[in-house]
């Protein structure tokens, strides 16, 4: 290392000084680069084939990268999604050529926050990923298999990365504090157990939200009288003050999937926690209560027909008091629709006459149910024995209302849940009157 390059390392953040150069300093993803795994073995041996390293922030991709590059005999290239264009993507493949006709060697592209490629910067790496001029390493938070074109994911391993464990945390906010090259092992600091603990939790998995919160602290704080950096608690939960929570496009789609199956699932605890964890990482409240609405005749409908008064109440007084203080009103609506008896028969009633709808003979509506309200009408037939049903005992009589091809379908069948027991009661008194 030069002493320019030397400089600009004792410049950087302390999350990019710590990171580790070799597997053996890696930290976390035993799954995929413990001893004996797959991804361990081929960049030991320097077989990797193009790949694609997929998690949350903080979790190691670019880490794993960069050790894959001081690693490789191969030549290697960095470039980001957001900068890069198909010219210099074409560049890279030439450059990448030379470099395998004169020295042999292939070369590894990684391309940070891949997801971002458009389908036709994609297509420009193709041929060359697949005649092995190219090595492509993609790394991205996104779940690859719905950001990225089918074409480069089809091309390439996948290996998913997990969040950080708090022991993993806590191993590199130790290291960064003890390392005299990197971090700040020359320095005589106290870090009480406390601070550190709530560092570790806050930071939720992402190694560079704990370094970043590590390094406020101590960049921040006097040493005492006796030259001690003495980071309390109350230090460190002004370095980091809120818990980072991901919320990229697969994780809103997962927390809002089971917030949805919750409500479904009559489990009110585990439905409030998703709605709250989605409102702390900043979805739209609207959302969550359009949600509920569709759930309360979904899986509740008839059951307890209050269930979608709540929902609707919830949505108005959202609209009317706002939040902070609207989530109450929303953990109500929650808690009723999910401590409500359930009961799928209105979705599947609507199924079943929406497909009729559309694929059974569209025969005319009977007669008897025609409008009347026009001069002549009477003269076409139309209402000519209609029974009016209030008329006759309890405010039914028998009579036929679907088209003549359909008489005797059933859409609606209720459930033995809650309201839906006595609707269906009455139901099969009216079907014993017909007979």
């Amino acid at each position: 290392m030069d002493l320019f390059a030397s400089a600009a390392r004792r410049s950087a953040p302390l999350a990019d000084r710590m990171r580790p150069r070799t597997l053996e300093g890696f930290i976390g993803q035993e799954h995929i680069v413990g001893p004996g795994r797959l991804l361990r073995r081929a960049i030991e041996a320097d077989q990797l084939t193009s790949s694609i390293f997929f998690g949350p922030p903080g979790s190691g991709k670019s880490t794993l990268a960069e050790i894959i590059a001081q690693s490789t005999r191969a030549h290697f290239r960095k470039v980001n999604a957001v900068t890069t264009g198909v010219k210099e993507v074409r560049d890279i493949i030439s450059e990448a050529e030379s470099e395998l006709m004169m020295n042999g060697k292939s070369t590894y592209l990684l391309l940070d926050e891949c997801h971002r490629w458009s389908k036709s910067q994609s297509d420009s790496i193709l041929p060359a990923i697949e005649k092995g001029v190219i090595k492509f390493i993609g790394s991205t938070t996104e779940n690859p298999l719905v950001a990225m074109t089918p074409a480069i994911v089809s091309r390439c391993r996948l290996f998913q990365f997990r969040a950080l464990t708090p022991a993993d945390i806590d191993k590199a906010v130790c290291r960064a504090l003890t390392d005299r090259e990197n971090g700040f092992g020359n320095l005589k600091i106290e870090f009480s157990a406390e601070a550190r603990a709530h560092i570790v939790s806050v930071a939720n998995g992402d190694a560079r939200a704990a370094l970043n919160a590590v390094e406020l602290a101590v960049l921040t704080t006097r040493p005492d009288a006796d030259g001690v950096i003495r980071i309390d608690l109350s230090i460190a939960e002004e370095s980091i003050q809120r818990r980072a929570v991901r919320c990229d496009e697969e994780e809103y789609y997962n927390m809002l999937s089971a917030f949805c199956k919750s409500l479904r699932g009559s489990d009110s605890d585990a439905a409030l926690f998703w709605a709250s964890r989605m409102l702390y990482a900043g979805v739209d409240p609207r959302i969550i209560v359009r949600r509920m609405i569709v759930h309360s005749a979904e899986d509740v409908g008839l059951a307890n027909p209050a269930a979608m008064l709540q929902a609707v109440a919830a949505a108005q007084a959202l609209e009317f008091v706002g939040m902070p203080e609207a989530r109450l009103n929303i953990a109500q609506a929650i808690i009723f629709i999910c401590e409500s008896p359930k009961s799928d028969s209105v979705v599947s009633a609507v199924g079943e006459a929406m497909s009729d709808a559309e694929n059974s003979y569209q025969a005319g509506v009977p007669l008897h149910l025609r409008d009347t309200h026009y001069r002549g009408a009477d003269k076409l037939g139309n209402g000519a024995g209609y029974k009016y049903p209030h008329d006759y005992p309890g405010h039914y009589t028998p009579q036929q209302y679907l088209p003549d091809d359909l008489v005797g379908k059933t859409y609606y069948r209720p459930g033995d849940q809650g309201s839906e027991a006595k609707i269906g009661e009455a139901k099969k008194r009216r079907a014993e009157r017909k007979e």
